[in-house]
């Protein structure tokens, strides 16, 4: 009833899953990952605690395929169980039980110097499924990890996806530092728990991640000149804001600006809403 991804980037920075299926808020069930240590997706009749002991297994240095072992080894109910995992290395494992509802079944594989992804699904339409979504993965090699994560969930719901049809999907990508403000791990954490086009919902949802929670790249940040902020407090003050720090907080900008009343520096892309918007 689910089809997903799990996947380190080619980099080795990040790890991630991308699920979608017929069943409400596919996201409080299917994925886990953590920085450093891997990714994981359990699903079918899932076993929750896959997700907690796969990655304890990953953090004690077992590989993708070891903790998958001891995982399937350890459950009685493994023949329906579905599960793929991505370690710390970009090693990758998936399984899928005897007993898992036609069409079922999975691949994994090595991406780049450090990557690594396992695709797996279950009352899928066709092994079509499975295989659009590893090709999409490996025709989208140089984009981010949540961006190719996509583009192979996309692919496996343009091939058919849950022949039962669509509900929710859900993205978890995590990266050293890569939470808000830096304070965790959690570079994405998105879910569309109950929609008619959950995985295109999903590319919207993410297209507004990255506007607001994610942290803009030097090349991305423009320096305040005094020029500039006399542009910028002229702007927050008609829009009824007391000075440049009070609209970044009303406007949810803080991974887009820089801190402080005087920043040094605003993102391109919300300088270029600003010059637009005061056009209006």
């Amino acid at each position: 009833m689910t089809f997903s991804i799990v996947a380190r980037s080619d980099d080795g920075e990040s790890w991630g899953v991308a699920v979608a299926s017929k069943f409400l808020a596919v996201g409080s069930v299917v994925p886990s990952a953590a920085a450093g240590v891997g990714a994981v997706a359990t699903q079918a009749d899932a076993n929750i605690a896959y997700k907690y002991l796969a990655l304890a297994h990953l953090d004690e240095g077992a590989t993708a395929q070891v903790a998958l072992d001891r995982l399937v080894e350890e459950d009685e109910g493994r023949e329906h169980r579905q599960v793929g995992i991505v370690d710390c290395d970009g090693g990758a494992a998936t399984y899928t039980g005897g007993e898992c509802f036609d069409w079922a079944g999975g691949t994994s594989g090595r991406s780049g110097e450090s990557g690594g992804y396992a695709i797996q699904g279950n009352i899928l339409t066709g092994p079509e499924v499975v295989d659009a979504m590893e090709r999409a993965w490996t025709d989208s090699a140089g984009q981010t990890l949540d961006r190719r994560l996509l583009a192979a969930l996309a692919a496996g719901d343009a091939a058919g996806g849950d022949q039962r049809g669509r509900q929710s999907a859900a993205l978890l990508v995590v990266r050293d530092g890569a939470g808000y403000g830096g304070g965790d791990d959690t570079a994405v954490d998105l879910r569309v728990d109950d929609h008619a086009d959950p995985v295109t919902e999903l590319t919207r949802l993410l297209d507004l991640n990255d506007l607001y929670l994610t942290a803009s790249t030097p090349e991305e940040q423009v320096p305040v000149t005094d020029e500039l902020f006399a542009e910028l407090e002229s702007y927050v003050r008609s829009r009824g804001h007391d000075d440049v720090r009070a609209w970044v907080g009303s406007e949810n900008y803080e991974m887009r600006v820089a801190p402080g009343a005087r920043p040094d520096w605003i993102d391109q892309r919300i300088l270029a809403i600003v010059r637009a918007d005061a056009q209006e």
